[in-house]
Protein backbone atom coordinates (compact mmCIF):
# COMPACT_ATOMS: atom_id res chain seq x y z
CA UNK A 1 0.00 0.00 0.00
CA UNK A 2 2.94 2.53 0.85
CA UNK A 3 4.09 2.14 -2.66
CA UNK A 4 0.68 2.71 -4.10
CA UNK A 5 0.87 5.77 -2.36
CA UNK A 6 3.89 6.89 -3.60
CA UNK A 7 3.60 6.32 -7.02
CA UNK A 8 -0.09 8.65 -7.06
CA UNK A 9 2.18 11.72 -5.12
CA UNK A 10 4.95 11.41 -7.89
CA UNK A 11 3.56 13.75 -10.58
CA UNK A 12 5.24 12.93 -14.31
CA UNK A 13 7.25 15.70 -14.24
CA UNK A 14 9.10 13.89 -10.92
CA UNK A 15 9.00 10.62 -11.85
CA UNK A 16 10.68 11.74 -15.30
CA UNK A 17 13.66 13.91 -13.10
CA UNK A 18 13.80 10.56 -11.17
CA UNK A 19 14.65 8.30 -13.48
CA UNK A 20 17.25 10.80 -16.07
CA UNK A 21 18.79 11.41 -12.56
CA UNK A 22 19.40 7.38 -12.08
CA UNK A 23 21.69 7.41 -15.12
CA UNK A 24 22.45 8.91 -18.38
CA UNK A 25 19.99 10.27 -21.23
CA UNK A 26 21.27 8.03 -23.89
CA UNK A 27 21.66 4.19 -22.20
CA UNK A 28 22.26 1.86 -24.42
CA UNK A 29 20.20 3.52 -27.48
CA UNK A 30 21.73 1.89 -30.70
CA UNK A 31 20.19 2.22 -33.57
CA UNK A 32 21.36 0.11 -36.86
CA UNK A 33 20.35 1.37 -40.23
CA UNK A 34 22.15 0.85 -43.63
CA UNK A 35 23.12 5.07 -45.01
CA UNK A 36 22.16 6.71 -41.16
CA UNK A 37 25.26 8.46 -40.28
CA UNK A 38 24.07 9.99 -37.31
CA UNK A 39 21.93 7.41 -35.33
CA UNK A 40 18.33 8.67 -36.49
CA UNK A 41 17.28 5.82 -38.40
CA UNK A 42 16.82 8.46 -41.54
CA UNK A 43 18.35 7.06 -44.25
CA UNK A 44 20.97 10.17 -45.32
CA UNK A 45 22.92 8.36 -47.64
CA UNK A 46 21.50 4.81 -50.06
CA UNK A 47 23.95 2.16 -48.96
CA UNK A 48 24.91 0.41 -52.43
CA UNK A 49 24.51 -2.78 -50.44
CA UNK A 50 21.14 -1.96 -49.01
CA UNK A 51 19.53 0.03 -51.79
CA UNK A 52 15.84 -1.08 -50.38
CA UNK A 53 16.43 -0.51 -46.83
CA UNK A 54 13.85 1.23 -44.81
CA UNK A 55 14.50 2.17 -40.89
CA UNK A 56 11.87 2.82 -38.08
CA UNK A 57 12.83 3.53 -34.39
CA UNK A 58 10.06 2.25 -31.89
CA UNK A 59 9.80 3.14 -27.95
CA UNK A 60 8.49 1.17 -25.45
CA UNK A 61 7.04 2.26 -22.51
CA UNK A 62 3.89 3.63 -20.95
CA UNK A 63 1.43 6.67 -20.69
CA UNK A 64 -2.22 7.37 -21.26
CA UNK A 65 -4.82 8.22 -23.64
CA UNK A 66 -8.46 9.69 -23.38
CA UNK A 67 -11.46 7.45 -23.43
CA UNK A 68 -14.37 8.90 -25.66
CA UNK A 69 -16.47 9.40 -22.76
CA UNK A 70 -13.36 11.70 -21.12
CA UNK A 71 -12.09 9.16 -18.71
CA UNK A 72 -8.06 9.10 -18.79
CA UNK A 73 -6.46 5.48 -19.00
CA UNK A 74 -3.14 4.28 -18.23
CA UNK A 75 -1.35 2.04 -20.39
CA UNK A 76 1.59 0.64 -22.00
CA UNK A 77 2.51 0.94 -25.41
CA UNK A 78 4.89 1.63 -28.34
CA UNK A 79 6.22 5.70 -29.70
CA UNK A 80 7.85 6.92 -32.86
CA UNK A 81 11.20 7.76 -32.54
CA UNK A 82 12.05 7.81 -35.84
CA UNK A 83 14.56 11.17 -36.88
CA UNK A 84 15.40 11.47 -33.12
CA UNK A 85 19.54 11.07 -32.04
CA UNK A 86 20.38 8.98 -29.66
CA UNK A 87 20.41 10.99 -26.88
CA UNK A 88 16.86 12.29 -27.04
CA UNK A 89 15.34 8.96 -27.68
CA UNK A 90 14.68 7.69 -23.77
CA UNK A 91 13.05 11.62 -22.83
CA UNK A 92 10.72 11.46 -25.80
CA UNK A 93 9.55 8.02 -25.26
CA UNK A 94 9.18 8.36 -21.50
CA UNK A 95 4.97 8.86 -21.04
CA UNK A 96 5.02 9.02 -24.86
CA UNK A 97 3.14 5.29 -25.39
CA UNK A 98 0.17 5.62 -28.71
CA UNK A 99 -2.62 3.63 -28.93
CA UNK A 100 -2.82 2.37 -31.45
CA UNK A 101 0.95 2.24 -32.19
CA UNK A 102 2.51 4.12 -34.52
CA UNK A 103 1.18 2.37 -37.99
CA UNK A 104 4.31 1.08 -40.18
CA UNK A 105 4.11 0.88 -43.91
CA UNK A 106 6.48 -0.97 -46.19
CA UNK A 107 7.00 -1.52 -49.70
CA UNK A 108 7.62 -5.57 -51.37
CA UNK A 109 11.34 -6.18 -51.57
CA UNK A 110 12.33 -3.81 -48.58
CA UNK A 111 14.70 -4.78 -46.39
CA UNK A 112 13.28 -3.47 -42.78
CA UNK A 113 15.42 -2.40 -39.88
CA UNK A 114 13.38 -1.79 -36.40
CA UNK A 115 14.61 -0.74 -33.54
CA UNK A 116 13.14 -0.92 -30.56
CA UNK A 117 14.03 0.71 -27.38
CA UNK A 118 12.98 0.06 -24.17
CA UNK A 119 12.44 3.65 -22.01
CA UNK A 120 11.04 2.02 -19.08
CA UNK A 121 7.44 2.38 -17.11
CA UNK A 122 7.80 5.62 -15.75
CA UNK A 123 4.75 5.91 -13.85
CA UNK A 124 5.57 2.14 -12.76
CA UNK A 125 9.55 2.67 -11.50
CA UNK A 126 8.91 -0.82 -10.06
CA UNK A 127 8.44 -2.09 -12.97
CA UNK A 128 11.54 -3.92 -15.13
CA UNK A 129 9.06 -5.74 -17.93
CA UNK A 130 11.16 -6.21 -21.10
CA UNK A 131 9.48 -6.01 -24.33
CA UNK A 132 9.46 -7.04 -27.94
CA UNK A 133 8.23 -6.65 -31.41
CA UNK A 134 6.13 -9.81 -32.97
CA UNK A 135 5.20 -9.00 -36.65
CA UNK A 136 1.88 -11.23 -36.43
CA UNK A 137 2.01 -13.09 -39.37
CA UNK A 138 5.35 -12.60 -41.23
CA UNK A 139 5.96 -15.17 -43.50
CA UNK A 140 9.03 -17.10 -42.83
CA UNK A 141 10.17 -14.81 -39.73
CA UNK A 142 14.25 -15.44 -38.27
CA UNK A 143 13.49 -17.29 -34.82
CA UNK A 144 15.88 -14.85 -33.29
CA UNK A 145 13.18 -11.45 -34.19
CA UNK A 146 10.07 -13.35 -34.13
CA UNK A 147 9.51 -11.31 -30.91
CA UNK A 148 8.30 -14.78 -28.93
CA UNK A 149 10.25 -14.24 -25.45
CA UNK A 150 10.15 -18.15 -25.58
CA UNK A 151 12.28 -18.67 -28.54
CA UNK A 152 13.56 -15.30 -29.26
CA UNK A 153 15.26 -11.74 -28.09
CA UNK A 154 13.51 -9.46 -25.94
CA UNK A 155 14.67 -6.35 -24.68
CA UNK A 156 15.23 -5.00 -21.15
CA UNK A 157 14.83 -1.49 -19.99
CA UNK A 158 17.30 1.17 -21.36
CA UNK A 159 18.47 -1.03 -24.09
CA UNK A 160 17.83 -1.84 -27.93
CA UNK A 161 17.43 -4.24 -30.69
CA UNK A 162 16.92 -3.58 -33.98
CA UNK A 163 14.87 -6.38 -35.70
CA UNK A 164 15.48 -7.81 -39.49
CA UNK A 165 12.93 -8.45 -41.97
CA UNK A 166 13.19 -9.24 -45.45
CA UNK A 167 9.50 -8.27 -46.85
CA UNK A 168 8.48 -10.90 -49.44
CA UNK A 169 4.90 -10.97 -48.97
CA UNK A 170 2.43 -8.02 -49.48
CA UNK A 171 -0.61 -7.32 -47.11
CA UNK A 172 -2.50 -6.10 -44.23
CA UNK A 173 -0.21 -7.17 -41.19
CA UNK A 174 -0.26 -6.17 -37.18
CA UNK A 175 2.39 -5.89 -34.39
CA UNK A 176 2.34 -6.56 -31.09
CA UNK A 177 4.59 -6.69 -27.74
CA UNK A 178 5.21 -10.96 -27.16
CA UNK A 179 6.11 -10.25 -23.58
CA UNK A 180 3.56 -11.05 -21.00
CA UNK A 181 1.42 -11.20 -23.98
CA UNK A 182 -1.82 -11.46 -22.52
CA UNK A 183 -1.14 -8.34 -20.20
CA UNK A 184 1.32 -6.23 -22.86
CA UNK A 185 -1.75 -6.49 -25.35
CA UNK A 186 -4.62 -5.30 -23.17
CA UNK A 187 -3.12 -2.75 -21.97
CA UNK A 188 -2.08 -1.27 -25.93
CA UNK A 189 1.07 -2.46 -26.88
CA UNK A 190 -0.72 -3.36 -30.35
CA UNK A 191 -0.09 -1.20 -33.69
CA UNK A 192 -1.34 -1.50 -37.55
CA UNK A 193 1.47 -2.81 -40.35
CA UNK A 194 0.81 -3.34 -43.94
CA UNK A 195 2.93 -4.34 -46.63
CA UNK A 196 2.30 -2.75 -50.18
CA UNK A 197 2.95 -5.19 -53.19
CA UNK A 198 5.31 -4.78 -56.06
CA UNK A 199 3.00 -4.14 -58.34
CA UNK A 200 2.57 -0.53 -57.87
CA UNK A 201 5.85 -0.16 -59.33
CA UNK A 202 5.17 -1.86 -62.81
CA UNK A 203 6.17 0.38 -65.88
CA UNK A 204 3.41 3.01 -67.53
CA UNK A 205 1.42 0.83 -69.62
CA UNK A 206 1.42 -2.52 -68.67
CA UNK A 207 -1.30 -5.15 -69.82
CA UNK A 208 -2.65 -6.82 -66.79
CA UNK A 209 -4.92 -9.44 -68.49
CA UNK A 210 -7.16 -6.28 -69.98
CA UNK A 211 -6.28 -4.05 -67.09
CA UNK A 212 -3.72 -1.12 -67.61
CA UNK A 213 -1.50 -0.16 -65.64
CA UNK A 214 -0.75 3.63 -65.18
CA UNK A 215 1.64 4.88 -62.87
CA UNK A 216 0.40 5.76 -59.67
CA UNK A 217 -2.28 2.92 -59.66
CA UNK A 218 -1.98 1.47 -56.32
CA UNK A 219 -3.02 -2.25 -55.13
CA UNK A 220 -3.87 -4.71 -52.52
CA UNK A 221 -1.66 -7.45 -53.71
CA UNK A 222 -0.15 -8.57 -56.73
CA UNK A 223 -3.54 -9.55 -58.08
CA UNK A 224 -2.25 -9.48 -61.95
CA UNK A 225 -5.79 -8.40 -63.39
CA UNK A 226 -6.37 -4.81 -61.13
CA UNK A 227 -8.97 -6.37 -59.67
CA UNK A 228 -7.43 -4.87 -56.14
CA UNK A 229 -6.60 -1.56 -57.09
CA UNK A 230 -7.38 1.31 -54.31
CA UNK A 231 -7.34 4.97 -54.46
CA UNK A 232 -6.83 5.66 -51.04
CA UNK A 233 -6.43 3.53 -47.97
CA UNK A 234 -7.34 3.25 -44.16
CA UNK A 235 -6.25 0.96 -41.47
CA UNK A 236 -8.79 0.08 -38.85
CA UNK A 237 -7.54 -1.46 -35.97
CA UNK A 238 -10.58 -2.73 -33.88
CA UNK A 239 -9.40 -3.31 -30.12
CA UNK A 240 -10.55 -3.20 -26.68
CA UNK A 241 -9.83 -1.90 -22.96
CA UNK A 242 -11.04 -3.24 -19.97
CA UNK A 243 -10.83 -0.29 -17.46
CA UNK A 244 -10.41 -2.26 -13.97
CA UNK A 245 -7.64 -4.18 -15.60
CA UNK A 246 -5.68 -0.55 -16.19
CA UNK A 247 -6.75 0.51 -12.86
CA UNK A 248 -5.43 -2.21 -11.36
CA UNK A 249 -2.00 -2.32 -13.35
CA UNK A 250 -1.49 1.50 -12.53
CA UNK A 251 -2.27 1.17 -9.07
CA UNK A 252 -0.17 -1.54 -8.36
CA UNK A 253 -2.65 -4.41 -7.62
CA UNK A 254 -3.09 -8.01 -8.78
CA UNK A 255 -4.07 -7.91 -12.29
CA UNK A 256 -7.70 -9.47 -12.89
CA UNK A 257 -6.81 -12.09 -15.66
CA UNK A 258 -10.02 -13.93 -14.74
CA UNK A 259 -11.87 -11.31 -14.56
CA UNK A 260 -11.03 -9.41 -17.92
CA UNK A 261 -14.40 -8.00 -19.37
CA UNK A 262 -13.59 -4.97 -21.93
CA UNK A 263 -16.09 -2.12 -21.84
CA UNK A 264 -14.29 0.65 -24.00
CA UNK A 265 -14.19 -0.99 -27.43
CA UNK A 266 -12.32 1.56 -29.88
CA UNK A 267 -11.17 1.80 -33.75
CA UNK A 268 -7.73 2.77 -34.06
CA UNK A 269 -8.05 3.51 -30.28
CA UNK A 270 -11.03 5.86 -30.24
CA UNK A 271 -14.17 5.48 -29.30
CA UNK A 272 -17.47 7.11 -30.95
CA UNK A 273 -17.71 10.24 -31.64
CA UNK A 274 -13.97 10.58 -31.72
CA UNK A 275 -13.47 8.20 -34.50
CA UNK A 276 -15.29 11.20 -36.70
CA UNK A 277 -12.47 13.87 -35.69
CA UNK A 278 -9.22 14.38 -37.68
CA UNK A 279 -5.73 14.06 -36.89
CA UNK A 280 -4.47 13.57 -33.21
CA UNK A 281 -6.53 14.08 -30.76
CA UNK A 282 -5.14 16.48 -27.57
CA UNK A 283 -2.96 15.33 -25.62
CA UNK A 284 -4.24 14.02 -22.07
CA UNK A 285 -2.38 16.25 -19.42
CA UNK A 286 -0.81 12.87 -17.87
CA UNK A 287 1.17 12.51 -20.60
CA UNK A 288 2.79 15.85 -19.97
CA UNK A 289 1.83 17.74 -23.14
CA UNK A 290 2.75 14.70 -25.53
CA UNK A 291 -0.09 13.33 -28.12
CA UNK A 292 -0.69 9.42 -27.41
CA UNK A 293 -3.95 9.04 -30.40
CA UNK A 294 -2.71 10.35 -33.59
CA UNK A 295 -4.34 7.66 -35.83
CA UNK A 296 -7.26 9.28 -37.71
CA UNK A 297 -10.30 6.58 -38.58
CA UNK A 298 -11.79 9.65 -40.24
CA UNK A 299 -12.85 7.66 -44.09
CA UNK A 300 -13.84 10.11 -46.89
CA UNK A 301 -13.52 9.53 -51.05
CA UNK A 302 -15.12 11.67 -53.70
CA UNK A 303 -17.89 9.78 -55.59
CA UNK A 304 -16.24 6.86 -57.85
CA UNK A 305 -12.74 6.42 -55.86
CA UNK A 306 -12.32 2.97 -54.46
CA UNK A 307 -11.40 2.63 -50.34
CA UNK A 308 -9.46 0.31 -49.28
CA UNK A 309 -10.19 -1.07 -45.64
CA UNK A 310 -7.30 -2.23 -43.88
CA UNK A 311 -9.11 -4.04 -41.09
CA UNK A 312 -7.91 -6.04 -38.17
CA UNK A 313 -8.09 -7.23 -34.61
CA UNK A 314 -5.65 -7.38 -32.08
CA UNK A 315 -8.38 -7.78 -28.96
CA UNK A 316 -7.32 -10.39 -26.17
CA UNK A 317 -11.18 -10.67 -25.20
CA UNK A 318 -13.04 -10.40 -28.59
CA UNK A 319 -14.09 -11.56 -31.69
CA UNK A 320 -15.79 -8.35 -33.49
CA UNK A 321 -18.13 -7.61 -36.26
CA UNK A 322 -17.73 -4.56 -38.70
CA UNK A 323 -20.61 -3.99 -41.07
CA UNK A 324 -21.75 -1.23 -43.20
CA UNK A 325 -25.06 -0.18 -44.54
CA UNK A 326 -25.75 0.38 -47.86
CA UNK A 327 -21.96 0.62 -48.97
CA UNK A 328 -21.24 -3.19 -50.20
CA UNK A 329 -17.62 -4.61 -48.84
CA UNK A 330 -15.60 -6.87 -51.14
CA UNK A 331 -13.31 -8.93 -49.46
CA UNK A 332 -10.09 -9.72 -51.17
CA UNK A 333 -7.68 -10.62 -49.05
CA UNK A 334 -7.80 -12.78 -45.67
CA UNK A 335 -5.22 -12.59 -43.01
CA UNK A 336 -2.20 -10.77 -45.01
CA UNK A 337 -2.87 -13.66 -48.12
CA UNK A 338 -5.12 -12.75 -51.79
CA UNK A 339 -8.37 -14.77 -51.61
CA UNK A 340 -7.67 -16.64 -54.62
CA UNK A 341 -7.83 -20.69 -54.97
CA UNK A 342 -4.03 -22.60 -55.90
CA UNK A 343 -5.61 -23.03 -59.54
CA UNK A 344 -5.87 -18.68 -59.44
CA UNK A 345 -9.83 -18.67 -59.41
CA UNK A 346 -10.66 -15.59 -57.34
CA UNK A 347 -12.64 -16.00 -54.31
CA UNK A 348 -13.60 -12.45 -53.06
CA UNK A 349 -16.98 -11.84 -52.00
CA UNK A 350 -19.31 -9.24 -52.00
CA UNK A 351 -20.69 -8.65 -47.91
CA UNK A 352 -21.72 -6.25 -45.49
CA UNK A 353 -19.83 -6.79 -42.62
CA UNK A 354 -16.83 -8.77 -41.33
CA UNK A 355 -16.02 -10.64 -38.51
CA UNK A 356 -12.39 -10.71 -37.07
CA UNK A 357 -10.73 -13.00 -34.16
CA UNK A 358 -8.00 -11.75 -32.20
CA UNK A 359 -5.16 -11.88 -34.55
CA UNK A 360 -6.98 -11.82 -38.01
CA UNK A 361 -6.72 -9.18 -40.62
CA UNK A 362 -9.51 -8.43 -43.87
CA UNK A 363 -8.43 -6.44 -47.11
CA UNK A 364 -12.13 -4.55 -47.91
CA UNK A 365 -12.63 -2.51 -50.71
CA UNK A 366 -15.66 -0.04 -50.87
CA UNK A 367 -16.67 0.89 -54.52
CA UNK A 368 -18.24 3.81 -54.11
CA UNK A 369 -19.38 4.75 -57.69
CA UNK A 370 -22.91 3.34 -57.82
CA UNK A 371 -23.98 4.82 -54.00
CA UNK A 372 -24.91 8.16 -54.01
CA UNK A 373 -23.30 10.92 -52.17
CA UNK A 374 -23.80 10.39 -48.31
CA UNK A 375 -22.60 9.37 -44.62
CA UNK A 376 -22.49 5.50 -44.39
CA UNK A 377 -21.64 4.02 -40.55
CA UNK A 378 -19.01 1.58 -40.30
CA UNK A 379 -20.18 -0.06 -36.78
CA UNK A 380 -19.64 -3.11 -34.97
CA UNK A 381 -22.81 -5.35 -34.41
CA UNK A 382 -21.94 -6.41 -31.42
CA UNK A 383 -24.13 -3.84 -29.64
CA UNK A 384 -22.90 -4.48 -25.96
CA UNK A 385 -19.96 -2.46 -27.81
CA UNK A 386 -21.58 0.41 -29.19
CA UNK A 387 -20.75 2.70 -25.94
CA UNK A 388 -18.33 4.30 -24.10
CA UNK A 389 -17.73 2.07 -20.85
CA UNK A 390 -21.53 3.57 -19.11
CA UNK A 391 -21.99 5.96 -21.72
CA UNK A 392 -23.90 4.97 -24.65
CA UNK A 393 -24.00 5.84 -27.93
CA UNK A 394 -20.21 5.60 -28.88
CA UNK A 395 -17.79 2.51 -28.78
CA UNK A 396 -16.64 0.95 -32.06
CA UNK A 397 -18.22 2.86 -34.88
CA UNK A 398 -16.97 5.41 -37.62
CA UNK A 399 -18.43 7.13 -40.86
CA UNK A 400 -17.66 6.91 -44.35
CA UNK A 401 -18.51 10.10 -46.30
CA UNK A 402 -18.84 9.62 -49.51
CA UNK A 403 -18.72 13.54 -51.80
Amino acid sequence: MLRTTLFHVLTPALALAALLAAGPATAGVKVQCPGDLNGDAVIDVIDPAHPNARCFHLGAGDGYITMADGRPMYMFGFSDLTGLMPEHAMHAGMLGANFPAPTLMADEGDEVYLTLTNVGMLMRPDLFDPHSVHWHGFPQAAPVYDGNPDASISIIMGSSLTYYYNVVQPGTYMYHCHVEATEHMQMGMLGNLYVRPAQNRLPDGTDLQGFVHHTGFTYAYNDGDGSTRYDLDVPVQMGSFDPAFHDASENVQPLPFAAMRDRYAMLNGRGYPDTTRPGALPAPVENGGKQSQRVSTVIEATQGQRVLLRLSNLSVTQLYTLATLGLPMKVVGWSARLLRSPAGQDLSYLTQSVTLGGGESADVILDTSQVPPGTYPLFTTNLSYLSNGDEDFGGMMAEIIVR
